[in-house]
């Protein structure tokens, strides 16, 4: 440790002070303030800005801790410094130059969404922090894993692990495991799961022992992959900065960057079979091979931008609007206060616990009726992360409590997109007609006309008809590319939104808990 803490970056020995101090930690010579008015004389607690300190004086209070559970918090920090400063390094390179593996492993990094979704509080009890090697190791590793979880939820809402499969590039399976959760389950969620309460009768495996094969098997700057691979390390409790996610390696061809497909859509447009038919439960061991067959046709078939196949919405499913994030207090008769138009109330099942939240669907008598009532209701215009038009609705309460919920459509507008659509197709019947149009002059002029003044004159007209055709053709093309121009940076204005409202969700979350 102490070595460690020697050859850190000052940046480095600053946060870390900060976080000591946040958590009140105490070492030999007390609390931050307490060590410096004993190491420092001169100045004591006065100058107590751990940024303003020289890296001898950070360094020395860090040795002072000498606890199991301190320095067991402190390695963690510093290894997830480490990791995270190669992380850095190696996601500013061009993945173009990378090997076909590597080159996944940039494209996660890189991704906007990254930094958001895997962002873990690794310095938490009970979370393991792998240990990248060096830099040239990790480089040149393409060893792969791929891993899938099951969660159940628990009495206090949080999740916990029930099962995890993991296979590796051979689809050969390296653990297959049901967990007893460690804590008391209030939802085994069997409908997607499929797993029971009596299922787990004489499972004694634990998240811990979970945690000890993963390192193991993460070891060597071995990649994992995973479909939404954070949620799996979440549960997990593992911090892997090295990761290979298909939800952020493959893109729409036409969609927003933060529009991520799901595992059954990529199956469908990829390896051109459904992992699982509609309804059934989730199969551990089926999705983490799919996983890694998606990675593996990946580099095989060196796949771009595709054109993924989404979920058909059957038609019952259209004259229904979702509203999500709505309070717990809020009583489900108060909505049609807040929805137009006459429909009935559907309770949505949650596959995750919501805490203080629940969502229900509003059911009109047609698809119709559901479009005008979205159109009707009141609220900033907003997309979900897969691209679907949603509103923020703000409400009162006859009791006077004021919130805030979301009213989603059951599938993406694709009006811009047929409307954009039809203008090709129109440009191109329009410079279709014009070809023709020229063919038929030329053959005219060969067979029918002798007479020398006539043929310059059609010869005039079809040069007036070629620039004509190509100013038209110039014209589409600027209007194309002004169309992409448009799109992509409304996407980038709804991804940058996305992660605010995520941003103040969480500051206000955790101002509830301070309050608390």
């Amino acid at each position: 440790m102490d070595e460690l803490i020697d050859t850190a970056e000052k940046k480095v020995l600053v946060d870390i002070v900060k976080m000591v101090q946040k958590r009140g930690m105490k070492g030999t010579k007390g609390d931050w303030k307490e060590f410096l008015n004993s190491y420092d004389k001169k100045f004591g607690s006065s100058l107590s800005d751990p940024a303003r300190r020289s890296n001898d004086v950070l360094a020395s209070f860090l040795k002072t801790f000498d606890k199991e559970n301190d320095l067991k918090f402190l390695a963690n920090v510093m290894q997830c410094c480490s990791n995270r400063k190669l992380v850095d390094e190696l996601a500013k390179r061009n993945p173009d130059k990378e090997t076909p593996v590597q080159r996944l492993v940039c494209l996660t990094l890189q991704h906007p969404q990254y930094a958001l979704e895997y962002a873990f509080p690794s310095y938490e009890e009970g979370w393991v922090v792998t240990k990248l090697c060096k830099k040239s190791k990790v480089r040149r590793s393409d060893d792969m894993v791929a891993i899938d979880c099951e969660m159940v939820e628990c009495v206090d809402g949080t999740e916990a692990l029930v099962k995890i499969c993991v296979v590796d590039r051979n689809l050969e399976v390296k653990l297959d495991k049901l967990v007893k959760p460690n804590k008391g389950v209030a939802n085994y969620r069997t409908e997607i799961t499929g797993i029971t309460d009596a299922d787990l009768d004489g499972v004694t495996c634990s998240l811990a022992d979970i945690q000890k094969s993963m390192k193991k098997l993460l070891s060597n700057g071995t990649i994992l992959v995973g479909h939404s691979v954070n949620n799996d390390l979440k549960v997990l409790k593992v911090d892997h900065a090295w990761v290979i996610d298909t939800s952020l390696i493959f893109k729409y061809s036409d969609g927003p960057t933060f529009r991520r497909p799901s595992l059954n859509n990529l199956c469908k447009s990829v390896l051109g079979y459904e992992v699982r038919q509609k309804g059934a439960p989730h199969n551990c061991l089926d999705d983490a091979c799919a996983a890694m067959k998606l990675v593996l046709a990946k580099i095989d078939l060196q796949v771009a931008n595709i054109s993924i196949i989404d979920e058909d919405v059957p038609e019952t499913n259209m004259a229904k609007l979702l509203l999500h994030r709505i309070p717990v207090h809020m009583p489900s008769e108060e909505l049609h206060k807040i929805m137009p138009g006459n429909f009935t109330i559907e309770v949505k099942p949650s596959k995750k616990p919501q805490g203080d939240k629940y969502s229900v669907y509003v059911v009109y008598k047609n698809s119709q009726e559901a479009q005008q009532a979205y159109e009707d209701v009141k609220g900033n215009q907003e997309k979900d992360s897969y691209g679907r038009p949603q509103k923020l609705v703000t409400f009162q309460l006859s009791t006077g409590i004021v919130g805030n919920l979301y009213v989603r459509k059951m599938a993406h507008d694709d009006s811009v997109q047929q409307v954009s659509s039809k203008k090709r197709a129109l440009q191109v019947e329009e410079n279709s007609v014009m070809s023709k149009k020229l063919i038929t002059e030329r053959t005219i002029l060969k067979e029918n006309l002798a007479d020398s003044k006539q043929l310059c004159d059609h010869l005039k007209e079809i040069e007036s008809l070629k620039e004509q055709l190509k100013q038209t053709s110039d014209q589409c093309s600027d209007h194309l590319e002004e169309i992409e121009r448009l799109k992509q940076e409304l996407g980038n204005r709804d991804f940058e939104i996305s992660v605010l409202n995520k941003m103040v969700s969480k500051l206000q979350k955790d101002k509830k808990l301070k309050k608390k």
